[in-house]
């Protein structure tokens, strides 16, 4: 009966010490993580958000590992499988700790380039790479813990690197190509573009294999990046937002050109005036180009604040633009042609 009690409390007892510190772990998540949560939120430093986020949902893992480490020598095992458990524990610190670091250098990556609006304008490429350094590093120190050398395995990976490199060509050249587009600064996330294969759409990633481009019909075109390098790309971001939109109109000949001319910018700065936040505070400006086949032909140039503002704007423009000329009775003539018939001789 004293065995049977004995044994019973060495079962008991270091099981009760590790559901004890993993309920400690469990109330430290739901309370104290989610009041510094709130502390987080109403700081001006948003490095304490990523510290945080970092270490979510690993603080119920800790105490459970920590229970493990107390209740081991309370527990009635022998010194093997004391040993086994011993590494098995170290191993689960380690990869934590591991974890929480990629997660934090990441978002201080992803924070940095957005801050910057540079070449790492918050592009997953440099997040995942940093990342995956930090995952390689922790676990080559959990081989080493474990007493496995890795002098031997970094060899081996240096001598099948030419043989994975032979293997990855289409994989390296995108890696490559993503690295070139995000160090020239001239495609960035949040850029609209307009590829010479007739995609366009708005940056919306730009990662180790592939850029993501968001289209006006709200799908996603992927375009793997040595393609992209490849490819005469306009970006309507650069130098700035702000762009021309010409718009192509024909009159009578019969018309007054000055006329003409005073009654279509006054429809221009109606419109543009109207939708003062589509528009820039360019005044707009008309040019007459050509003599044409029944009209004679001018551009009317409006001006907008980015890209997608130029549908809406010359929409309501046309529409204006030939309701006035109607009431002004400047005619828009249709094409004609003159076709002569002439009789063969008798």
């Amino acid at each position: 009966m004293i065995n049977f009690l004995s044994n019973l409390k060495s079962i008991i007892f270091p099981i009760s010490i590790v559901i004890g510190f993993t309920l400690v772990g469990i109330i430290l998540q739901k309370i104290i993580f989610v009041s510094l949560m709130k502390i987080a939120k109403k700081t001006a430093w948003e490095g304490d958000n990523i510290i945080i986020n970092s270490i979510k949902g690993m603080l119920i893992l800790w105490g459970f590992i920590i229970g493990v480490y107390i209740a081991l020598p309370f527990a009635s095992v022998s010194s093997n499988v004391l040993i086994v458990l011993h590494k098995i524990l170290l191993v689960l610190i380690i990869f934590s700790v591991t974890i929480v670091l990629a997660k934090m250098l990441a978002g201080f990556v992803e924070q940095y380039g957005k801050k910057s609006g540079g070449t790492l304008a918050s592009t997953s490429i440099f997040k995942n790479i940093t990342k995956g350094i930090i995952l390689v590093i922790g676990a080559l120190i959990i081989l080493q813990s474990l007493g496995i050398a890795i002098t031997p395995i970094l060899t081996a990976l240096g001598v099948g690197g030419l043989a994975v490199a032979l293997a990855l060509q289409d994989t390296l050249s995108n890696l490559f190509s993503g690295f070139q587009v995000i160090a020239s600064g001239q495609i960035k996330k949040g850029d609209f573009i307009q590829l010479s294969s007739g995609e366009a759409g708005y940056v919306t990633d730009i990662n180790w294999r592939n850029t993501t481009i968001k289209a006006f019909g709200n799908n996603i075109i992927v375009i793997p990046n040595s393609k992209l390098a490849s490819l005469i790309v306009t970006n309507y971001n650069l130098p700035q937002k702000d762009m021309s939109v010409p718009i192509e109109v024909g009159v009578s000949y019969d018309s007054d050109l000055e006329f003409v001319e005073s009654v279509t910018l006054d429809v221009a700065r109606e419109v543009m005036k109207e939708f003062k936040d589509l528009s820039s505070k360019t005044d707009p400006i008309i040019r007459y180009r050509s003599f044409g086949e029944s009209s004679i032909n001018f551009a009317i140039i409006l001006y907008v604040t980015e890209y997608v503002n130029k549908f809406l704007l010359r929409h309501e423009f046309i529409k204006r633009l030939s309701k006035r000329y109607k009431e002004e009775g400047i005619e828009i003539p249709f094409p004609l042609r003159t076709v002569i018939m002439k009789q063969p001789k008798a």
